[in-house]
């Protein structure tokens, strides 16, 4: 029985694995990020709302020119 042509098999499925393993780290990698940058943008329009609230804020202004 011949069975080198079976450990091939074995090593191409085994770097099928190893790069679907890296392809979902990386996927994960780059869901982390914008995630990340989904938080930072969302506590920014957070603040920017906060000081909109402000109703004393440009409530007067002289117009003489």
């Amino acid at each position: 029985m011949d069975i080198s042509g079976i450990s091939g098999i074995n090593t191409a499925a085994a770097m099928t694995n190893s790069n679907a393993g890296v392809q979902r780290q990386v996927a994960t990698q780059v869901t982390a990020m914008g995630l990340d940058q989904m938080k930072e943008q969302g506590e920014a329009m957070r603040k920017m709302m906060e000081q909109s609230v402000n109703p004393a804020v440009g409530g007067n202004f002289d117009v003489s020119a």
